[in-house]
C-alpha cells in the first residue's frame, strides 16, 4: 500500500536566503537537538543548502515510490528518504539524480546508502547518505508513504520542515523557529570575526574566552 499526503507549504525564498548564510556547526552551538545522525554525510565537499522538506519512507528493496516523487517535487525542496533501517540497497542514483535535479529539487538525505557518486557530481545535486552501495533497490511497487512523519538519523522530520545541510551535517528546524535560530546563528558568526581578528593581533584565546580566568581559579 502506498500513503501519498499533499505537498507540504515551501519554506518563504527570503527564510531560505537567511539559513543559507548559516553554518550548521553554529546552530549546534544554539541547539541540542534537530540534528541527523553525524555518519549521514555529504557526498559533494563546499556545499550550503536550505530548503524545505519533502519526506518519503520507502522500506526494504522497493523504490518505486520514489520514482513517482521525482514527477511532483518542487524547486527548493529538499528530499529526505526514510529507509526503515535498510543499509544494504542504495535507493538513490544516477537517473534519480537527474530526474531530481530536473524537477528543481536542491538536494537529497538518505539515511541509508546511494550509487552513482560521479553521476551526483555530474550534476551537482549536493547529496547526503551513510556511503555508497553497488546494490540498489528495485521497482517492485509494494509500500512506501510521502510527506509523512518520518526518522533520518535518529531525528523525526515532518513534511514542510526547514532543512539547513553543509560539510558538519544536516539540521532539521521546526519552520516556526528557524528565523530565530538563523539571525542567532548569524549573529555568534559575526561575533567570532571579531574574536579572531582580536587572535590576529595578539590576544590569546584563553584571555579572550574566560578560559584562562576558570581554569586559575580551580588550579591545584
Amino acid at each position: 500500500m502506498f500513503t501519498i499526503q499533499p505537498m507540504p507549504p515551501s519554506i518563504p525564498a527570503d527564510l531560505v536566503d537567511l539559513l543559507e548564510r548559516v553554518e550548521t556547526a553554529t546552530v549546534g552551538h544554539v541547539l541540542h537537538t534537530g540534528f541527523v545522525d553525524r555518519d549521514i554525510r555529504a557526498v559533494l565537499p563546499m556545499k550550503r543548502i536550505a530548503g524545505t522538506a519533502v519526506t518519503i519512507r520507502i522500506p526494504h528493496a522497493d523504490s518505486a515510490l520514489l520514482h513517482w516523487l521525482t514527477a511532483e517535487v518542487r524547486p527548493g525542496d529538499i528530499v529526505l528518504v526514510d529507509r526503515c533501517g535498510d543499509q544494504r540497497h542504495a535507493c538513490w542514483g544516477g537517473v534519480i539524480t537527474n530526474a531530481m535535479k530536473l524537477a528543481g529539487a536542491k538536494a537529497g538525505v538518505v539515511d541509508g546508502p546511494a550509487t552513482d557518486f560521479s553521476e551526483i557530481a555530474r550534476v551537482d545535486l549536493p547529496m547526503w547518505c551513510r556511503g555508497p552501495s553497488s546494490i540498489t533497490t528495485k521497482l517492485l511497487g509494494v509500500e512506501g508513504a510521502i510527506n509523512v512523519p518520518i526518522t533520518v538519523g535518529g531525528q523525526v522530520v515532518h513534511p514542510g520542515d526547514a532543512v539547513l545541510c553543509d560539510d558538519s551535517g544536516v539540521v532539521v528546524l521546526d519552520p516556526g523557529r528557524a528565523r530565530a535560530v538563523a539571525e542567532t546563528a548569524i549573529a555568534m558568526q559575526e561575533a567570532e570575526l571579531v574574536l579572531l581578528e582580536r587572535l590576529r593581533n595578539g590576544e590569546k584565546l584563553p584571555d579572550i574566552s574566560g578560559a584562562r580566568a576558570m581554569v586559575d581559579a580551580r588550579r591545584t
